[in-house]
């Protein structure tokens, strides 16, 4: 017969019950903050796939225009066909132009413009709020920050659109109405 006699001290076991508590915290402290910075939650799942010319649609053209915004050096030379209207702000130049599209961000239809930065030569010659169809390629430039700029290799006029509003990128999405 084997006889153990065990002492237990009750300040021991506390710490040793409390070293592993605070093992189990640090380490799913690390893995949710892995989780957090490892990760990009807000990517969306609509790219640009590489073919000759790349032609974004009124139902993926947010999710396009956010992933060429947040991974623009992937896209840059990449060519594309899309329609919308021409828009300026004042400190555009005479070659650039907006070629956006009115997103809808609420229910009671509050709207914003969207769209890429363009730049044509003969630009001009198409007033604000006119629609037109380009092919043109993406390139990286400066405009407040470095951004995507549509060169454009062909502009034609088109007849406005039956489906002319887009709608916000999918899930990742945080709509701003409550603060404008």
């Amino acid at each position: 017969m084997f006889i153990c006699n065990m002492k237990l001290d009750g300040n021991k076991l506390g710490k040793i019950f409390l070293g592993i508590l605070f093992a189990i915290i640090l380490i799913i402290t690390l893995v949710v903050i892995f989780r957090v910075l490892g990760n990009n939650s807000f990517k969306t799942n609509d790219t640009i796939s590489k073919k000759d010319i790349y032609e974004i649609t009124p139902s993926n053209y947010t999710n396009v225009l956010k992933s060429v915004h947040d991974d623009l050096n992937t896209y840059v030379g990449q060519k594309i066909k899309f329609s919308g209207f021409i828009y300026r702000m004042f400190d555009f130049t005479d070659k650039q132009f907006v070629l956006g599209r009115n997103m809808i961000i609420s229910s009671d239809f509050q709207t914003v413009v969207v769209g890429f930065l363009c730049e044509c030569n003969n630009s001009i010659t198409f007033e604000n709020n006119a629609w037109v169809e380009i092919e043109g390629t993406i390139t990286k430039g400066d405009y407040h920050g470095e951004i995507p700029i549509i060169k454009i290799d062909k502009i034609e006029k088109i007849e406005k659109p039956s489906d002319e509003y887009v709608y916000p990128p999918d899930d990742s999405f945080v709509s701003t109405s409550t603060v404008l």
